[in-house]
């Protein structure tokens, strides 16, 4: 059996290491068009901070790695076509000009995705930035020292662009659409205090905001206008989204209106014996009942990677509906959700309600500097069945990982009364008696069943 991967990124590589664990007689050709084989953007921050020094290192393989393991690695070589009929894909090969046909028996796309670029005027000014890939991260990481950069706009989600750019000294603006900044993510008790955060740090917050044009001299960027006022700007970086890489195959698969491929439960397209995964495709969203979402993460790439190959031959193992759990940091600051938020429960056509509960991460007498602080988190439910729907929490500690536990819980269908006296450990060096999820859950049965609730 020959086995075509066509990107190299979360979704490819797992769709390669799955093939050579599961059919280890296959042929397997991994194609990349790029220069560099899987490079991790979400590894951009730790180079961008100089926790990682070398940017050829924020990879998942290399291309002798993989050429040890079998697997014939092509770099700098593009899929532009498949034929489904003959079962073949045309191959543009940057390294030479040459062009070919490779046969197939099973094909596995992992398109990605391309920054979105704001179509407003001014857009062909220098130093307007994206934010993706490795050689934007080389690009950005040498700005954060050009000493005629002194003000930097962040347009979109670019959080730890915001915050790497504010501790090299320069003055940053965060312009977003919506009315909170990080209101994907997290509900307002969280998303104040982090708003707070940023002005501390030399950041603007400006939210609500929509980019009507750059205007610059000599060719650069010089200020950026919004609906709402204009902001001076030596670098721009667009983080607003992204833009789906599959214009080249509208006429050979069914996609849908934003242009991400169509697939069932088994990562399968439209097309026989051809499998798409990544951020072009759609998940199921567990607590909204298994609805269709767009929810471009690496988990859910490598999830849909390593499904793909199991099923290249028998497709009988659908891929696991995810919750949307994610982490971020900002400079103290460590916080992270799953699930329904609060804020966005009736987009989805949920009733819910939640409690938060602000607490310390360890009992009260041991002291900040011996590693306590406070932790907020917030519990979502559906008081009609009692089931958990979401989570969020935030700390100067890092107490993300209780989210990997509520993730757990909404997707084993698992009620308040579950979570309320769940066995989680207890050490005063770690945490509190009672975890802060089991405290979240008994105050919500207290609601629910009308009782008072317990407080230290």
């Amino acid at each position: 059996m020959k086995v075509i991967v066509v990107g190299s990124s979360h979704g490819g590589y797992e769709a390669v290491r799955e093939t050579l664990s599961d059919y280890p007689d296959a042929k397997i050709q991994w194609y990349e068009k790029g220069d560099f084989l899987s490079f991790l953007s979400c590894g951009m921050q730790l180079y961008l901070e100089g926790v990682v020094k070398d940017v050829n290192s924020v990879r998942y393989a290399t291309p002798e790695g993989m050429k040890a393991k079998g697997v014939d690695v092509y770099t700098r070589e593009e899929i532009t076509a498949v034929d489904p009929k003959k079962h073949t894909v045309h191959v543009q090969n940057h390294n030479d000009g040459s062009e070919r046909d490779e046969n197939y028996d099973k094909l596995v796309l992992s398109p990605g995705a391309n920054p979105a670029e704001l179509k407003v005027p001014g857009r062909d000014l220098d130093n307007i930035y994206s934010m993706r890939g490795r050689d934007w991260a080389i690009k950005l990481k040498q700005k954060t020292v050009d000493p005629d950069v002194q003000n930097v706009v962040v347009i979109g989600f670019g959080i730890e662009l915001a915050e790497i750019y504010s501790l090299a000294g320069k003055h940053v603006t965060f312009i977003d659409q919506p009315d909170r900044l990080f209101s994907a993510y997290l509900d307002k008790e969280f998303t104040d205090i982090l708003t707070d955060e940023m002005t501390k740090h030399n950041i603007t917050p400006a939210p609500g905001q929509t980019v009507q044009r750059y205007e610059g001299q000599a060719g650069k960027v010089t200020k950026v206008i919004t609906d709402k006022g204009e902001y001076p700007a030596d670098l721009v970086v667009e983080a607003t989204g992204t833009t789906y890489a599959t214009d080249w195959l509208s006429d050979t698969l069914e996609l849908d209106k934003k242009g991400r491929i169509k697939t069932n439960e088994y990562m399968q397209t439209s097309q026989p014996d051809i499998f798409a995964v990544g951020d072009a495709t759609m998940v199921k969203f567990g607590p909204a009942g298994n609805a269709l979402a767009p929810i471009p993460s690496a988990t859910n790439a490598r999830r849909q990677g390593r499904f793909a190959g199991k099923n290249l031959v028998n497709a009988n193992q659908p891929v696991p509906s995810v919750n949307g759990s994610v982490a971020y940091s900002l400079f103290d600051y460590k916080f992270a959700s799953t699930g329904v938020k609060e804020a966005t429960a009736g987009f989805m056509g949920l009733d819910v309600k939640a409690v938060l509960v602000k607490d310390t991460a360890r009992p009260s007498f041991v002291p900040d500097e011996a590693g306590n602080a406070p932790v907020w988190f917030k519990l979502i439910y559906e008081p009609k069945t009692r089931r958990v729907l979401g989570g969020q929490i935030m700390s100067t500690l890092n107490e993300t990982a209780n989210i990997n536990a509520i993730s757990v819980a909404i997707s084993a269908k698992w009620t308040i009364d579950d979570l309320a006296y769940a066995d989680f450990f207890f050490m005063p060096n770690f945490n509190r008696p009672w975890n802060i999820m089991n405290v979240a859950a008994q105050n919500a049965m207290a609601i629910e069943d009308g009782h008072q609730q317990i407080t230290d």
